[in-house]
């Protein structure tokens, strides 16, 4: 199967399902991860051009611990506005181009507005990428993919329709999260919030609510015309 994770930034995906990836990816399915903005104003010292090199860097070594393929759509952060038909039409061809049969992204609830414009997008993408008159780089999809919205951190409005036991793969995620060492000073900077020691938390929390050790909690998005017999092969 062919699997596409989006988030807004990099280690947004790293943070929410990088457990579930690398299980899927250790299985033998096609991972693509793409963050939508460069993350270039997260930092209180470091300008805008210089972090966005920084974290372009930290987003492909996270990926190349699962061997993933890693894409950014080269947004500025809190610059992406989920009501442009440009910016619809650059996901719809992200959409095209890694012809997934699974979407993972933000929940439409999530707490910043990037994430939401996210979430937005890709629901609008992966229904529009199988219409052909829309033109874009590559041609139309063959299927609407399962659309899946990944933890919104919090729990606050997010109740999960099932979940991943990633307990085999916890360390995994974990290092993927580490390589993005500019976020987790940004996060503790900005947020006060110790990432790692937050998405282990968040893990045995959803461990706890799964009945296993560690977990990822996910809401599939449940409509007419998308695959809704899918699930993870996980």
């Amino acid at each position: 199967m062919n699997i596409l994770a989006v988030g807004a930034h990099p280690d947004d995906i790293e943070i929410s399902c990088a457990g579930t990836l690398s299980k899927l990816k250790e299985d033998g399915h096609h991972i693509v991860i793409c963050h939508a903005c460069k993350g270039d104003k997260g930092h209180y010292t470091i300008p805008p051009e210089e972090l966005t090199v920084i974290r372009r860097a930290e987003a492909q070594e996270a990926g190349a611990v699962i061997g993933s393929e890693v894409l950014s759509l080269g947004f500025g952060d809190g610059e992406l506005i989920a009501e442009s038909q440009e910016n619809r039409m650059i996901f719809i061809d992200l959409v095209r181009y890694a012809r997934p049969d699974i979407v993972i992204t933000h929940a439409p609830n999530d707490y910043m507005p990037d994430h939401i414009a996210v979430s937005q997008l890709v629901f609008h993408a992966t229904f529009f990428a199988t219409l052909p008159w829309f033109k874009t780089n590559h041609p139309a999809a063959d299927k609407v993919p399962g659309l899946y919205y990944m933890d919104n951190l919090s729990g606050l409005g997010f109740e999960p329709t099932f979940y991943v036991d990633v307990t085999g793969h916890m360390e995994t995620k974990l290092e993927m999260l580490r390589k993005h060492q500019s976020q987790l000073v940004w996060l503790k900077e900005h947020d006060n919030v110790d990432i790692v020691d937050f998405v282990t938390t968040l893990g045995k929390t959803r461990g706890i609510q799964a009945g296993c050790t560690y977990a990822e909690g996910f809401v599939q998005h449940l409509v007419w015309t998308r695959p809704n017999a899918v699930r993870f092969p996980v």
